[in-house]
């Protein structure tokens, strides 16, 4: 019996005692030409819920693709973050004379994916950063914080993985990430609240100084102003 695509990549995880929750990244345990097989079986199995809700794909135009859309949209863009490489970062010296010394704040805007119900998450990331040695480019610190949010995640979870990342690619424990999004699991099923809104702040380093952190909540305050 030939086993499917999703089974070998599990099994490569499993032999590497590795984790496989909605919020890692598997990657490295995917090689060239398996992802296209996964959207394949994840289109299959998207097709069996449809049949499963009595739906028919077959005589409903609104519904005739939608298995594979779904499955291109899961693998593609909503859970992404899980099956595409980290992006590459290239760090720039921060050194000499004219070296940067201050703050600087820089506005991600998130899409990401409510581990409970699949629902859609969608918000900002404020990231502040106090180089010491090294900087990236801007762009980087938004692809970084877009390839975490884009997996099965729990903001409070995501907060932190932003924030190890951009401490990674900057070489420096003075990182600070806000993060504020609404949750679709809140306005579209249970409680049904369509104002509610979810923030959630971590800080490393420099950033736990009262004045420091002050700062960069000011910063916070004139980011938002912009969204």
């Amino acid at each position: 019996m030939k086993l499917s695509t999703a089974h070998i990549i599990r099994q490569r995880i499993d032999e590497d005692k590795a984790s496989y929750k909605a919020s890692d990244n598997i990657s490295k345990y995917i090689k060239e030409g398996e992802i296209d097989s996964l959207v394949d079986e994840v289109e299959s199995a998207f097709g069996n819920v449809l049949d499963t809700l009595i739906i028919d794909v077959e005589n409903d135009n609104n519904s005739r693709d939608t298995a594979r859309r779904l499955a291109k949209m899961y693998v593609y863009e909503l859970m992404s973050g899980r099956y595409q490489p980290h992006p590459k970062v290239t760090a720039f010296p921060n050194n000499g004379p004219d070296r940067f010394e201050g703050m600087l704040t820089v506005k991600a805007e998130l899409v990401s994916m409510c581990s409970h119900h699949h629902q859609p998450v969608k918000g900002v990331a404020i990231i502040g950063v106090i180089p010491t040695g090294e900087v990236i480019g801007l762009s980087k610190y938004v692809r970084l914080a877009q390839w975490c949010a884009r997996r099965g995640q729990l903001q409070e979870e995501l907060a932190n993985q932003i924030a190890r990342e951009i401490q990674k690619a900057t070489d420096t424990e003075n990182v600070a990430v806000y993060v504020e999004a609404t949750h679709g699991c809140m306005e579209h099923r249970g409680v049904m609240a369509h104002s509610s809104l979810t923030q959630t702040t971590v800080v490393h380093g420099l950033f736990h100084n009262d004045a420091v952190k002050s700062e960069f909540f000011n910063n916070v305050k004139n980011q938002m102003r912009h969204c």
